[in-house]
């Protein structure tokens, strides 16, 4: 059959249509293969992956520097630790008695504050106030080793010491209170939150996020004075200006709470420690902060953890802690010590000289 010319044309010019629009999709998809070689090169050269990232010692200056802030890498090996579900448990007494423990930890003066249920043994904070979310945050001070390491010889006291011990030493500082009875039924509900949390962590370890993420020395010590610049611009919203924090609306407890002042942890706790308290700080504050999200440097948490722990507080005897003073942290901010290092510079640092020292006397005696 003849295929008239003005049909000819009309299929060529299909044919030629049909020809570019698969050229343009050759070409596009040789386009997105380059970027996507060049976006995959770029990550592997740039180091992304945090658990890779190592914390380079703050090298700053005395002079106030502005630093990148970056997330925090965890500091052991494997899956950052999460806490068990309480939906999990089973029905019966011991489901009962963990969750009575960790409504103590969550609510600790509802049953034990200054108007108490139970007793009036403590300052009206809880602790979850220092220990996030029932002691369950990564880095928030949680509890995940408590069950896998005690009981143990802590330096602080120079004994063995279990559970109980433990939480009675929070009651006694952080809450500057008075110690609950070993056999007491709120003593025994804590325990059992605190081993149920930690029931998946094996013998004598300590999971990735345990407790409180330490921070690197800063080789100047810290200041108060920047830090209260930064208290009252980044902190004073939540915690007040005089750091009295502020109520729940019953009155019995905090919403967010005193750094400060009668009613906050007094000079025994373990948050009076500067690298503890930056370490805290740099973790989770302000509000809405995570170790993977935090929203101060280094320099900035050190300096705020100064300040904090500069300002007034409850007063306890410490003459029986530390029994051996060699073994007394660095940061340790009350003599006597047995290093030629003055109590100010054991408060506010610079700390590396006195790890240093420490080190260099323990291989000289070895």
């Amino acid at each position: 059959m003849e295929i008239k010319e003005k049909d000819l044309k009309k299929i060529l010019a299909n044919l030629i249509n049909q020809l570019m629009l698969v050229a343009g999709l050759f070409l596009l998809m040789i386009l997105l293969f380059m970027v996507i070689s060049l976006a995959g090169n770029y990550r592997f050269s740039s180091g992304e992956d945090s658990q890779q990232q190592s914390v380079p010692e703050t090298t700053a200056s005395t002079e106030t520097t502005q630093i990148e802030t970056s997330a925090i890498p965890p500091i052991a090996k494997g899956e950052m630790w999460m806490a068990p579900d309480t939906n999990e448990l089973r029905p019966g007494s011991e489901k009962e008695e963990i969750l009575y423990g960790r409504d103590l930890i969550a609510n600790t003066s509802k049953y034990l504050g200054p108007k108490g249920s139970v007793a009036h043994i403590s300052n009206g904070m809880n602790c979850q106030n220092c220990h996030l979310s029932a002691g369950t945050v990564p880095f928030g001070n949680n509890y995940s080793a408590v069950s896998s390491t005690f009981p143990k010889l802590r330096g602080r006291s120079g004994m063995v010491e279990g559970i109980p011990k433990r939480v009675n030493d929070c009651f006694e500082r952080s809450l500057n209170g008075k110690a609950l009875t070993d056999n007491s039924k709120e003593m025994k509900a804590i325990v059992a939150y605190l081993n149920w949390l930690g029931k998946d962590v094996p013998k004598d370890e300590k999971p990735a996020g345990v407790g409180i993420y330490k921070l690197a020395y800063l080789n100047r010590e810290a200041n108060p004075e920047s830090g209260k610049t930064l208290y009252l611009q980044k902190c004073q919203s939540c915690h007040g200006a005089d750091g009295s924090g502020l109520k729940n609306p019953d009155e019995m407890s905090y919403t967010y709470p005193p750094l400060w002042g009668k009613n906050s942890y007094n000079i025994g706790a373990g948050l009076f420690r500067l690298s503890s308290m930056a370490g805290y700080i740099k973790a989770n504050m302000p509000l809405g902060s995570t170790y993977k999200n935090p929203q101060l440097t280094d320099e900035e948490a050190w300096d705020i953890a100064a300040f904090v722990n500069s300002m007034d507080r409850p007063k306890k005897d410490l003459s029986a802690d530390w029994p051996d003073i060699k073994a007394k942290p660095v940061d340790h901010p009350f003599g006597p010590y047995s290093d030629k290092f003055s109590e100010k510079q054991h408060k506010f640092g610079p700390f590396k000289p006195i790890e240093d020292f420490k080190k260099s006397n323990t291989k000289t005696k070895g």
